[in-house]
């Protein structure tokens, strides 16, 4: 009806642009509620505060009826919820313990296992973790495991030898794989042996041994050549003579 009551020059210099602004300014601000509101699509009714959810929305007369979160469940901040958010479950099947429990007002935080290592990081937290990866014989621990990281494991070179929980390759002794290998090949007749499953030391107690148990069977053979013929020997020695 206004614009039918208008001159046809003036319609033609109207821009319907600024008219349309101005009507979807006006239902936006009839529809929008407060920071601290939320809309049930007929009211704006106060949230409900961290730890709480909503029981019943509000009316015209009355306000939002808010309930405390039940067990295992929180609300971390103001809101409109009809129920309350499940709590972070720090399952040991996932390689995760608890590192902060969870409350009404905030989620339960998880972190890894001992001797694990986290594979799905979050904000002060982790969601997965695996265990550290064990190096094997023939590797050393060039990096150890953390929280966050994982074992890194390199292979040994050369003339060394690593049983896999080491932090460095040894040298292999050569003597002491020869000199018990001897005494092993005496003993049982076993030929075949890993020199990294001994040491020097060990090789010492066995020629130590070994060398007095020699020593010991010298010097008794050496007393028997010594002693004196008994009585009953000489008198034995006599008669034969004699006959």
């Amino acid at each position: 009806m206004f614009y039918s009551t208008l001159d046809p020059m003036v319609l033609r210099t109207l821009n319907p642009v600024p008219w349309c602004c101005l009507l979807l300014f006006a239902v936006v601000m009839t529809s929008a509620c407060g920071r601290a509101e939320y809309n049930t699509g007929k009211e704006c009714c106060p949230m409900c505060s961290p730890g709480n959810y909503v029981k019943r929305h509000c009316t015209e007369d009355r306000s939002t009826t808010c309930l405390p979160c039940p067990p295992s469940s929180f609300t971390d901040k103001p809101n409109g919820l009809l129920r309350c958010l499940s709590c972070s479950i720090c399952d040991s099947s996932a390689g995760l313990r608890v590192k902060r429990a969870c409350s009404s007002t905030s989620d339960s935080l998880c972190e890894p296992l001992e001797g694990h290592y986290c594979t799905d990081p979050i904000k002060d937290g982790c969601r997965g973790a695996v265990e550290h990866t064990k190096c094997s014989p023939g590797q050393y621990i060039n990096q150890t495991g953390t929280a966050s990281t994982d074992t890194v494991c390199v292979d040994c070179v050369g003339d060394t030898y690593s049983d896999g929980s080491l932090t460095s390759c040894r040298p292999h002794t050569r003597h002491s794989c020869v000199s018990i290998e001897m005494l092993i090949w005496e003993t049982d007749g076993t030929k075949h042996i890993s020199c990294h499953h001994y040491t020097a030391t060990s090789t010492s107690c066995f020629c130590v041994s070994w060398g007095f148990l020699g020593l010991l069977e010298l010097w008794t053979h050496a007393k028997v050549m010594d002693c004196p013929p008994s009585p009953r020997d000489t008198h034995a020695h006599t008669k034969v003579k004699d006959y």
